[in-house]
């Protein structure tokens, strides 16, 4: 009976996530190789960005009801979720830099994607409260006092600014942070879609201009929570991170010299701008499983920018490669994607 030469060979796992049966060994990660969610200087940005959304959303609310103008305090709800937002921003920043111990093997990085997803979700909540209440406004317009809400609005285009412009200069490729980010940028666009319907309101004296400005509002809201609801589900659901092609991938770790199959690929992310790879790669067994192994890794950080690998490199003769065919084939039943050399 023909077996694979199992090798104990200390296979790079730098964050796997226990996908695939096999024993994957242990090794060491990068050293110096840093995953942070969040610098002390992304911590300042952030706490500055929340002081000048509270301080204005309180003043806004209170204009908001003397001037009986919804597109205000709809305004002022979205400038909640914003400093919400942050306020979720910085405790899971906070909770990402902890390191792993315990049962928490990854410690608590996800965090940032927790959070991320609560954004998108209150602001689709959000949405479909104003879209409501404007529809009604629509319907039965109330007084609205346009000078107020026009001199309202434009301060809080300047605040909005002044927010995003601190937040930008932290580090976006967090989904956290994003997120942070889309809240303070569509309330920006919001205030001046409010500005817009008081100047309207001061003019001409259309009230519904203002359930009108409400309505651009939350079709903002459900824009921006959409894409972080998807971007952050993807993530849940270990999805391959985009612009990343699992399969494309796996023909190119088989075209490599040596290579029998690669199998039980899978590609995730574990938190923003961390993606990690799995796979069990048979080889002739007159290849160098660590040799080989190294050059995968090589072709995996230089292509493909994914350093988190852990690879199982065994040798294999040709039975072992149908799957199944004896009671001691690899990986008998089998998970995620298969690929053989294109000659093959």
């Amino acid at each position: 009976m023909s077996q694979v030469h199992d090798h104990d060979h200390d296979a790079h796992d730098h964050g796997g996530s226990g996908h695939g049966g096999h024993d994957h060994g242990s090794g060491g990660g990068h050293a110096g190789h840093s995953h942070s969610v969040s610098a002390d200087a992304d911590r300042r940005f952030l706490i500055g960005a929340l002081m000048l959304i509270a301080g204005f959303m309180v003043g806004e609310v209170i204009l908001g009801l003397l001037a009986h103008s919804l597109a205000l305090i709809s305004d002022a709800g979205h400038m909640l979720t914003d400093a919400a937002s942050l306020v979720l921003a910085l405790v899971a920043m906070r909770l990402a830099a902890r390191p792993a111990r315990g049962s928490l093997t990854f410690g608590l990085k996800r965090a940032e994607i927790l959070s991320a997803q609560a954004n998108g979700i209150t602001l689709l909540a959000l949405g479909a409260i104003f879209t409501y209440e404007a529809i009604r406004r629509l319907v039965s317009p109330p007084g609205v006092e346009g000078g107020i809400v026009l001199a309202t609005a434009l301060v809080g285009i300047v605040v909005n600014v002044i927010a995003a412009w601190l937040i930008s200069r932290a580090n976006r490729s967090s989904l956290n942070v994003e997120g942070a980010y889309q809240h303070i940028l569509n309330d920006a666009w919001a205030f001046i879609a409010t500005a817009v319907a008081g100047l309207v309101v001061l003019l001409t004296g259309f009230a519904r201009a203002d359930a009108i400005a409400t309505l651009v509002v939350a079709a903002l809201m459900f824009h921006a929570g959409y894409g972080l609801v998807r971007e952050s589900g993807r993530i849940f659901l270990e999805a391959a991170p985009a612009g990343l092609d699992p399969d494309a991938i796996g023909a190119q770790l088989a075209a490599e010299p040596g290579v029998v199959e690669v199998h039980d690929l899978h590609v995730w992310t574990i938190t923003s701008g961390y993606p990690a790879l799995s796979a069990h790669v048979l080889v002739r067994d007159d290849q160098d499983c660590h040799a080989v192994r190294g050059r995968l890794e090589c072709s995996l950080r230089d292509d493909h920018r994914i350093e988190h690998t852990t690879l199982q490199v065994d040798h294999a003769t040709p039975e072992l490669l149908q799957l199944g065919a004896s009671a001691d084939a690899h990986c008998v039943d089998p998970h995620g994607s298969s690929h053989r050399p294109s000659a093959a």
